[in-house]
């Protein structure tokens, strides 16, 4: 059988199909898949080595606990929680120091869109300059920097809250987590990140 691949979530036959063994049904779900996977995992650990070892493990996780998955949650939200739980692992077991990555690098162009539109009229709050200025280099450099210092636990939330788009409600079932933890940690990530970008807007 010839499976379709596009970024919605994967229909049921397909995963009967690869929950039974079906190796050409598995491997059109890594290709649905893989991007998001890589991408993600790229975000969250700030290194190519780490993601592509992450994107491998992943895989090996899904193929592993396939009919474990009970769709009682979204496909996509059942692989993140997987992805997640890889990153934190392998961030424990190497403590390896993060390269340093320009934002640009990691957010796609309409996702970088919304992460500055997202900060835009806040910053303005504190000082009110042009959005030109809001927008220029300088400031995105401070921002990747003041991402790379937050904790993980912290990173990840802002990341699925805010660079990828998830709900609180999706945000707290990819983590485990309460929605009331989520949006603490939500809020300590931004409010964190204004701080740093405090003294620049304020000169």
């Amino acid at each position: 059988m010839d499976y379709k691949i596009s970024y919605i979530e994967p229909d049921p036959t397909l995963l009967n199909d690869a929950k039974s063994g079906d190796h050409k049904a598995f491997a059109a779900i890594v290709r649905k898949y893989e991007n998001l996977v890589y991408s993600f995992a790229f975000k969250v650990c700030r290194n190519k080595e780490m993601a592509a070892e992450t994107l491998q493990d992943t895989f090996v996780n899904v193929y592993r606990k396939l009919n474990q998955f009970d769709h009682r949650s979204k496909f996509s939200t059942w692989l993140y929680s997987i992805v997640t739980n890889n990153c934190l692992m392998k961030k424990r077991k190497t403590k390896l120091e993060e390269s340093s990555l320009p934002l640009d690098s990691i957010l796609s162009s309409s996702n970088k869109e919304k992460v500055f539109k997202r900060y835009e009229q806040q910053i303005q709050n504190w000082n009110d300059s042009p959005l030109e200025k809001l927008m220029n280099t300088e400031l995105k450099n401070l921002l990747d920097e003041a991402i790379k210092k937050l904790p993980l636990d912290y990173r990840i939330v802002f990341i699925l809250r805010d660079v990828e788009g998830k709900t609180a409600e999706e945000t707290a079932k990819i983590l485990k987590l309460s929605i009331p933890a989520v949006k603490s940690r939500l809020r300590r990530a931004r409010l964190f990140l204004r701080n740093q970008l405090n003294d620049y807007m304020t000169v």
